[in-house]
């Protein structure tokens, strides 16, 4: 109880540092953007340390965040895979998604893509999503499509249009995203859906067309490329991330870390930062972030599911 009252106080810089546990491997977007608010959160929060548990799809590291004292000292990263999709791809799971943690603030969104080889879209002159499809219902089992492998997101989503669109088109598996967009610009492959960040070099040089965006709404990221729920109204899947502290953490340290973090988000120097990397920082209170994530677990349950894959 120490700690809890440590952090409730507004002394909080005497407090021990706090732990922020990664899921995922450093150096990526996710690393990077944690990194950058435990800088801008020192002032109000103290020390914040980043503590890397790569593995298991984000599990071991989501494992041991649920698994921490609920003392407000250790907080870590919730993610897309970690508390939406793992929960329905792994048939053993080491926690439960919806019940061992407490949301503290969602950080950021990055928006992903439908994307062709340049050459090839001109080629096979498709310059739209609606091009696309037509192309697909008049040349049924000719498309095929590149992820990072089974139950990534560029498989759910490509799943995803391939239902909603009625369409067919061969999904394949890589062994990660960056040999999946290697297969993209060989032509091995006729499209992916990426993430943005990974994305975006490609096209800004000209290597990759974006077609459209799998967020809700077009992306201030990538003006003038349309949102795929524009032809297929409520088509959303967006990669993202947040906070979580471990469940039972009370409410006035949720409460504190949610501000702090929030107030780091709302800096100007964060969007600098956090754009550049193709995120979009977004922010919320700790029940709008549970709220969320249990409305995208639901979401991804019929998607996984409809998509086949399983990890053991």
């Amino acid at each position: 109880m120490a700690a809890v009252a440590a952090l409730a106080s507004p002394l909080s810089q005497a407090q021990e540092p706090i732990r922020l546990i990664v899921p995922y491997a450093p150096g990526g977007p996710l690393d990077i953007t944690s990194r950058a608010l435990a800088e801008r959160v020192r002032d109000s929060l103290g020390v914040v340390i980043i503590d890397n548990k790569a593995g298991a799809g984000g599990n071991i590291g989501a494992d041991a965040i649920a698994k921490a004292q609920p003392d407000g000292l250790t907080i870590g990263l919730a993610a897309t895979a970690t508390h939406a999709v793992n929960p329905w791809l792994y048939t053993k799971m080491p926690y439960e998604a919806g019940k061992d943690f407490a949301g503290i603030t969602q950080m950021v969104r990055v928006p992903n893509v439908l994307v062709m080889n340049a050459a090839k879209a001109e080629q096979l002159k498709i310059h739209s999503v609606a091009d696309l499809i037509a192309y697909a219902k008049s040349h049924p089992g000719k498309l095929n499509y590149g992820s990072g492998g089974n139950g990534s997101a560029g498989h759910l989503a490509g799943e995803m249009l391939k239902q909603k669109a009625g369409i067919f088109a061969l999904h394949v598996p890589y062994r990660g995203a960056n040999p999946a967009q290697l297969a993209l610009l060989s032509g091995e492959v006729d499209f992916n859906i990426d993430n943005l960040a990974a994305a975006a070099p490609n096209i800004r040089s000209g290597k990759l067309v974006a077609l459209a965006v799998t967020s809700l709404n077009a992306s201030p990221l990538l003006p003038g490329v349309p949102a795929l729920s524009k032809s297929y109204p409520g088509f959303a899947i967006d990669t993202w991330w947040g906070l979580v502290a471990p469940a039972g953490t009370p409410k006035p340290v949720l409460d504190k870390l949610s501000k702090a973090f929030n107030d780091a988000l709302q800096a100007p120097e964060t969007k600098t930062r956090f754009n550049a990397l193709m995120a979009e920082p977004v922010g919320s209170t700790p029940a709008e972030f549970d709220k969320f994530m249990a409305a995208e677990r639901a979401k991804y349950q019929p998607i996984v599911k409809a998509s086949g894959a399983k990890v053991d």
